[in-house]
């Protein structure tokens, strides 16, 4: 999966794709419009952070590429490329159990925090993709 050359993209399934985490400089985007919500990307080698409406979605440490990124009320799947192992913080329900899938393989189930944060490690190496899946359970 190549990186996201223009920081963030509508897919024809209605999922996005953003990220570049091959860039030296951070690098944002403003007041990306998709389904009337207002999207901000900002990314690079070290961090790739999303947020709707002023609000976080999607946060790795060290940035990623993400492709076919679904946000529902079930929870959360996409793709993950990066040059190594990251850290992957989501934003789902407030104090809820999820199951976390990577490659659908079930990693573990966890539980939110209050402010709904889900943090989730994913091992990774350069050009290999992931496929990233976390159900509310």
């Amino acid at each position: 999966m190549p990186v996201i050359d223009e920081l963030i993209r509508a897919e024809a399934d209605g999922s996005l794709s953003f990220g570049n985490y091959k860039l030296e400089k951070k690098t944002k985007l403003d007041n990306f419009e998709q389904n009337g919500d207002l999207y901000k990307i900002k990314t690079f080698h070290e961090i790739t952070k999303l947020e709707r409406n002023g609000m976080f979605v999607y946060e790795s440490v060290p940035g990623t590429a993400v492709k076919n990124f679904v946000a529902e009320d079930w929870g959360v799947e996409f793709e993950v490329e990066g040059a190594r192992d990251v850290q992957i913080t989501v934003q789902l329900e407030d104090d809820k159990a999820y199951e976390v899938f990577v490659d659908g393989v079930a990693v573990g189930g966890m539980k939110t925090n209050m402010s709904g944060k889900l943090n989730c490690s994913v091992e990774l190496s350069e050009g290999v993709t992931a496929k990233v899946k976390i159900i509310r359970e």
